[in-house]
C-alpha cells in the first residue's frame, strides 16, 4: 500500500532542494512533489504529470499500456504533461499518459472522483483549463483526478495485424489506457487522501460514453462504485463509431499508403499516421471509404472487452447519474461555439432546413429518403407547437442534431435502466442558458459548472460568471459530492431527488432563475421520432 513520504520537501543541508517546497507522496512508481494551492480559502495540494503508464511509443504503440517505469528520487509533478497527440494542440504528443490530482489533504479516506474529458475521441486533456479539480475538491471534500489517454487513430480502432504480443489486446488502446488509470487509481488512492474502495467515474459526452462502457466491464467490477455519465454520446455505429471491418479497411489503407503491413504502422511516424487518419475521415460521409465513423470514431466492439454497443448491453449494476443538456444540439449549431467540426451556416428558410436535417441524418444512416426528412420537420414542428417552443429553422435544426445524436439515447437508455429495476439511477437535465450571442444549454456546458471553470477567461463570455452561475456550479458540484459520499445527491440548494422513474416526476432541471425544481422528462414529445423510425438504435 503506498503511503505519504512527508508533508513538504524542504531545502537539504547541502543546497536548495530540486523543486519548490510541496506536498509529497510516494506513488507506486515512486515519490512526487506537487505544489499547495487554494480554491475559496481551502488549502489543497495537487500534483500534475504524474505518468500512470509507459509512454505508447514504438513497439509499444497499439498495445496494451504497460506500468510506469520505477524511479527513486523525487519527481516534479508541479507541472501538465502535454496532450495526446492531436490536431490544432502545438506540442501534443504520443508520451501523454499522465494524470493530475487536486486533494484536500494527503491524509484522510476521501471518495475519488475520476473523470474522463471528452472531445469524440479525437481532442481534449486534462490540462485544459475546464476540467481543473480545484473545486470540487475543496467544497465536496474530493479526491480528483483527471488524465490523458490515447486518441484518433492510437486509441479507438481495430485490427488484427496490431495484436499485443503480450495482452493479445487488437482495440480500443485509448480505453485499456482508461483501464489502467482506473487501476492506477485504485492502489494510490491512498497516498492521496483518497478511499479505494470509493471511487466515482465522471465523464462528459465521449468521456461519459466510455466511462458508461468502463463501469461494466467485468474487470473493473468492485473498482467503480458509482457513475455519472453526463452528454454521453454512446458509441454505436454508423454514426459514432467505425464497425470491425470498417477499422480493419481503414488500418489497412493507411499501411498501404505507407508500403508496410498493418503491424508496420508502429514504425510510422506519428505525424504522418495522424495525417493519415485524418484524410480518410475529412471529406463527407458518403465520399469515404468505409461508412461507419460518420460523426465520430470511438469504442470499436472487439468480441473481448466490448462485446457490443451500448445500447445493447444491459443496464449497470452501480448506482448511477445520468444528465443531458436541453438543447444538445447548440454546441453545433452555433457558429461562435468551440465545436470540433465547426458549425455550418443555420438554415434560414424551410428548403435550407431541410437541407440541414437531411445532412444531420445522414450522421446515422447511408440515405435519407424525402418523406422521412418531412416527417423529422413536421414531427418537430408540431412538437414545438403544442410546447410553446421556438419553431425558426434554426431552433428546429439544433433540437433535432441534439436529440438524434445525444437526448433521444440517453433519455431511452434511462427509461429502460429504470425498468429493468436494480440499482438506484438519477436523471438531469442541465438547462442553465449561455449568454447572447450564445444561445440554448449546449453540449458540454455542464463541466464548465461541476468544475466552477464558467469563471475562466476562455469560457465566461459564453457561461458568465454572475450569483446566479456561482449558484448552480455550487449546486451542480453538491449533488455530485453528495453522491461520491455515498448518499442520494443532495444540495441545500435543490429539492429532494427521487430515484428515476419514467412515469413520475422525477428528473432534476437544474440552472436558470428556478435553479433546480423536479419535472417529468422534458420535451418527450420530440423523442417520439426518433422512437418510430429504423436506423437509430433501440435501446
Amino acid at each position: 500500500m503506498t503511503t505519504g513520504v512527508s508533508p513538504d520537501l524542504t531545502p537539504s543541508a547541502g543546497g536548495p532542494a530540486p523543486f519548490p517546497p510541496g506536498p509529497v507522496v510516494r506513488t507506486g512508481a515512486g515519490p512526487v512533489v506537487g505544489a499547495h494551492e487554494e480554491h475559496d480559502g481551502r488549502r489543497l495540494s495537487v500534483f500534475r504529470g504524474i505518468p500512470y503508464a509507459r509512454p505508447p511509443v514504438g513497439p509499444l504503440r497499439f498495445c496494451a499500456p504497460r506500468p510506469a517505469e520505477p524511479w527513486s528520487e523525487v519527481r516534479d509533478a508541479t507541472r501538465f504533461a502535454p496532450a495526446f497527440l492531436q490536431s490544432g494542440t502545438p506540442g501534443s504528443t504520443e508520451d501523454a499518459l499522465y494524470a493530475n490530482v487536486w486533494t484536500p489533504g494527503t491524509d484522510g479516506r476521501r471518495p475519488v472522483l475520476v473523470y474522463v474529458h471528452g472531445g469524440g475521441w479525437q481532442v481534449g486533456a486534462g490540462s485544459v483549463p475546464t476540467f481543473d479539480g480545484a473545486k470540487p475538491a475543496a467544497r465536496g471534500d474530493l479526491v480528483v483526478v483527471n488524465f490523458n489517454y490515447r486518441l484518433g487513430p492510437f486509441g479507438w480502432g481495430l485490427h488484427e495485424g496490431l495484436a499485443d504480443p503480450e495482452t493479445g489486446d487488437v482495440a480500443n488502446w485509448g480505453l485499456l489506457d482508461q483501464v489502467e488509470l482506473l487501476h492506477w487509481v485504485r492502489e494510490n488512492a491512498e497516498a492521496f487522501g483518497g478511499d479505494p474502495d470509493s471511487i466515482l467515474l465522471c465523464g462528459t459526452s465521449a468521456g461519459g460514453a466510455t466511462a458508461r462502457v468502463l463501469a461494466g466491464l467485468p474487470e473493473l467490477k468492485g473498482v467503480v462504485k458509482r457513475l455519472v455519465a453526463i452528454s454521453a454520446a454512446h458509441a454505436w455505429a454508423p454514426a459514432f463509431a467505425l464497425t470491425p471491418e470498417d477499422a480493419r479497411t481503414v488500418y489497412a489503407s493507411i499501411a498501404a499508403e505507407f508500403g508496410t503491413t498493418v503491424g508496420g504502422l508502429r514504425d510510422v511516424p506519428a505525424a504522418g499516421l495522424q495525417a493519415a487518419w485524418l484524410r480518410i475521415f475529412g471529406g463527407a460521409p458518403g465520399e469515404r471509404i468505409v461508412g461507419s465513423g460518420r460523426e465520430y470514431r470511438g469504442p470499436v466492439p472487439d468480441g473481448r472487452r466490448i462485446p457490443s454497443f451500448a445500447h445493447e448491453l444491459p443496464p449497470l449494476d452501480i448506482p448511477a447519474m445520468f444528465v443531458h443538456n436541453s438543447t444538445e444540439g447548440s454546441f453545433f449549431t452555433d457558429p461562435r461555439s468551440p465545436s470540433f467540426p465547426p458549425a455550418p451556416p443555420a438554415p434560414r428558410d424551410d428548403a435550407a432546413l431541410r437541407s440541414a436535417v437531411r445532412d444531420v441524418l445522414l450522421k446515422s444512416v447511408h440515405r435519407v429518403p424525402d418523406e422521412v426528412v418531412d416527417a423529422c420537420v413536421r414531427a418537430y414542428r408540431e412538437a414545438a407547437a403544442a410546447d410553446g417552443l421556438d419553431d425558426d429553422p434554426r431552433t428546429l435544426w439544433t433540437e433535432i442534431w441534439g436529440d438524434a445524436l445525444f437526448r433521444h439515447q440517453i433519455v431511452r437508455l434511462a427509461e429502460r435502466h429504470a425498468r429493468a429495476g436494480g440499482a438506484p439511477q438519477y436523471v438531469m437535465e442541465f438547462a442553465h442558458p449561455v449568454r447572447a450571442p450564445h444561445y440554448g444549454t449546449p453540449h458540454d456546458a455542464t463541466s464548465k459548472f461541476l468544475f466552477g471553470s464558467h469563471s475562466h477567461p476562455i469560457n465566461i463570455g459564453q457561461f458568465g460568471d454572475g450569483p446566479l452561475e456561482r449558484r448552480v456550479s455550487d449546486t451542480f458540484v453538491d449533488l455530485v459530492s453528495s453522491f461520491a459520499w455515498g448518499r442520494a445527491p443532495s444540495s441545500p440548494y435543490a429539492p429532494e431527488w427521487p430515484v428515476f422513474h419514467p412515469d413520475r416526476r422525477s428528473t432534476l432541471v437544474l440552472g436558470g432563475h428556478r435553479l433546480a425544481e423536479i419535472a417529468r422528462t422534458p420535451k418527450l414529445r420530440q423523442l417520439r421520432f426518433w422512437d418510430d423510425v429504423s436506423w437509430l438504435p433501440q435501446p
